[in-house]
């Protein structure tokens, strides 16, 4: 039988992925990367005794803030890693080489509802080397809102919706053309958080050298000084582009952000604040 969808069966729909076409730009780009993954446990005791003390404060800090923090530090840290591929001109006369940034701009994955269609957009956080906590949670707040499709900062992706593909493909490649243009493209560092769910552990390439992938903070079993206790932990996904960094330094990278995140300390509250932290800290401990 030929021309039947079956019964019980309604014939097969397309639909429009305009809202998805710069994410399948970026993927068409992404796909050239030389992804390796690498992840690590973190212990977020002294995160959420910073977090609990906020709170008491009045304040909110996510967990993707302290996150987000401790990337820009680190990445300053490890210019190798803050850095993007030039590729060489045609014909091999001049050969592939990096181009390492000063400055660190996250590129922080949304999940957003845009005219009704689910889709990701892309926030860039730059200046993150220097950034201070509050102000990175502004920042993100910034782009939680009902209206974020609507901002400035999404002009270029609700053209590219709206271009015809070929238009589209080729506004997306010259933009990323210039490698010294890729901050204010696509940041130096990419970080996607699923935290929110029951996700303990993914991978994602976000097209920068370093993507950076936060699960959720649990209770689990830790060791500490030879005896078990119960610790909120992170796992952290970290997704390195092999043609810009080797496995070493990029293992060196995901290990400075275990001990930045496991010792945090911004070091810009009074005393009065530390103490919340301390008291909080012990609570989660005992």
């Amino acid at each position: 039988m030929t021309g039947s969808a079956g019964p019980g069966r309604g014939p097969a729909r397309t639909r429009s992925e305009r809202r998805r076409r710069h994410t399948l730009y970026f993927l068409e780009h992404a796909a050239r990367q030389r992804p390796v993954h690498l992840d690590t446990d973190i212990d977020m005791t002294r995160v959420e005794a910073h977090r609990a003390a906020a709170r008491a404060a009045g304040r909110r800090s996510s967990v993707v803030a302290y996150v987000l923090y401790a990337a820009g530090r680190v990445l300053h840290r490890h210019p190798e890693a803050n850095a993007a591929l030039d590729p060489g001109r045609l014909l091999g006369l001049r050969g592939p080489r990096t181009v390492r940034f000063d400055g660190v701009t996250a590129k922080l994955a949304l999940d957003r509802t845009v005219d009704g269609e689910r889709t990701v957009l892309s926030a860039l956080l730059p200046g993150l080397e220097s950034a201070g906590l509050d102000e990175i949670q502004r920042r993100i707040e910034r782009y939680r809102g009902p209206d974020t499709a609507g901002l400035p900062e999404f002009r270029g992706v609700r053209l590219l919706g709206r271009l015809p593909v070929p238009l589209g493909r080729l506004a997306f490649a010259a933009a990323l053309r210039d490698p010294r243009r890729r901050p204010a493209v696509l940041g130096t560092v990419s970080v996607s958080s699923l935290g929110h769910r029951p996700v303990d552990g993914f991978h994602s390439s976000g097209g920068t050298a370093v993507t950076l992938c936060a699960g959720r903070v649990a209770e689990r079993p830790v060791a500490r000084d030879g005896r078990l206790t119960i610790a909120p932990v992170m796992r952290l996904g970290l997704t390195f582009d092999h043609r810009i960094i080797d496995g070493a330094a990029a293992a060196d990278v995901l290990g400075d952000l275990k001990t930045t995140l496991e010792e945090f300390d911004d070091g810009a509250e009074g005393d009065g604040f530390q103490t919340l932290v301390r008291g909080a800290g012990q609570d989660l401990r005992t």
